[in-house]
């Protein structure tokens, strides 16, 4: 169950990661509120992952699945650079988050 939680904290901080960008090109309330939402349930639900984890590990998890997330997601929408270290570094964030979930 702590693994859903944190894995729902983690797109809802993605979810945050959009609407902050969004809202640093347009301040809109609309914008605004998806940056503001996103990033209270992101916390929301990682606080609730730490009743079934150890803090440590979630908290590693759901930073390193939102940075991967935000990272691809700039990427893909928002069209930053697709430089081949960017995507080797995400890859690296990747395997380190599987390696905490499976040892854990």
């Amino acid at each position: 169950m702590g693994w859903l939680f944190v894995f729902l904290a983690a797109i809802s901080e993605v979810v945050g990661v959009i609407g902050l960008k969004m809202f640093s090109q347009k301040k809109t309330w609309q914008n605004g509120l998806i940056y503001g939402l996103g990033f209270a349930a992101s916390f929301a639900f990682l606080y609730v992952s730490f009743k079934y984890l150890q803090v440590s590990i979630a908290y590693a998890v759901w930073i390193g699945i939102g940075t991967a997330g935000a990272v691809l997601i700039n990427m893909i929408v928002f069209d930053e650079s697709k430089s081949i270290g960017r995507i080797i570094s995400v890859g690296l964030i990747i395997i380190g988050v599987v390696g905490l979930k499976a040892l854990s």
